[in-house]
């Protein structure tokens, strides 16, 4: 077993397990929604990124990939949170919410692509 290829793997699904249960709840309902999960689960999907910079085959680019498009919707979700609370003054309306929401779903979407591309590679290894 190589310990490396264990925590790629914990941090890649890590992340996706993170990402769905911020995600998961009405869409336009903050109660549902924890700020600190949202922290948590960018904070995971940076330290995955950082972890898939090693790997220098095409499906590690592919990996790389769908991590950065992960990060750059969390870090928008965040922007968005941060922009209605302390910005513009308006606070989390159902319309904001949403907009944060969906956004993690389109990281949760990219996390779902690295778990299954992990899935791929595991299964295609020769022994």
């Amino acid at each position: 077993m190589n310990p490396e290829k264990v925590v790629f793997g914990f941090f890649i699904v890590l992340s996706l397990t993170l990402n769905f249960g911020f995600f998961v709840g009405e869409i336009d309902n903050a109660a549902h929604h924890n700020v600190y999960e949202l922290f948590a689960v960018l904070v995971v999907n940076i330290i995955a990124t950082a972890l898939k910079f090693g790997d220098r085959s095409q499906l590690g680019a592919v990996l790389l990939a769908t991590s950065f498009v992960a990060v750059l919707q969390l870090v928008s979700a965040a922007v968005v949170w941060m922009w209605v609370v302390h910005i513009s003054g308006t606070g989390l309306t159902p319309s904001a919410v949403a907009s944060i929401v969906s956004l993690s779903g389109g990281a949760m979407l990219a996390n779902v692509i690295s778990v299954v591309l992990l899935i791929v590679e595991t299964v295609m290894l020769r022994r």
